[in-house]
């Protein structure tokens, strides 16, 4: 695949993600994208709270991140037409993550056949060391 046939996909992934009312509504934003890669932003919003005791964001933002990263790393990938749509995405949640600060998603996929697109992704807060959830999906590839 040529620099730019990758550099087309990224911008086609880039502008899906951000016609998404549901990400805009969130304020993900996209940091990095390419080659199957993608890392999206989501900061705190305390609208977003599901423990209003605590302050921590709740479950349901965490999924909507992981999910929306995970379809920008399939539309993304070399082996994978534009669009996608997800058929699962299991996620385990580690851990609360720190209020008042972002949550950022890097999502991979690793291996694409004719219809069906594989992902792995991460969720953390400021400390990258503790991860605030991990999550696996498969995704259609269209037209496959």
């Amino acid at each position: 695949m040529t620099a730019d046939t990758t550099e087309t996909k990224a911008r086609i992934a880039r502008q899906f993600i951000q016609t998404i009312p549901h990400a805009e509504a969130l304020g993900m934003e996209i940091t990095q994208i390419g080659d199957g890669l993608a890392v999206i932003t989501m900061p705190y919003d305390e609208r977003l709270i599901g423990d209003p005791e605590t302050g921590v964001v709740h479950g349901g933002a965490v999924s909507a991140l992981m999910d929306t990263c995970g379809g920008a790393a399939v539309m993304s990938h070399p082996k994978s037409p534009a669009g996608t749509a997800t058929i699962n995405l299991r996620i385990d949640y580690m851990r609360g993550a720190t209020p008042g600060q972002s949550i950022t998603a890097k999502a991979e996929c690793y291996h694409v056949t004719r219809s069906v697109a594989f992902v792995r992704a991460t969720a953390y807060d400021e400390d990258e060391s503790r991860p605030v959830a991990t999550a696996t999906g498969a995704f259609t590839v269209e037209g496959g």
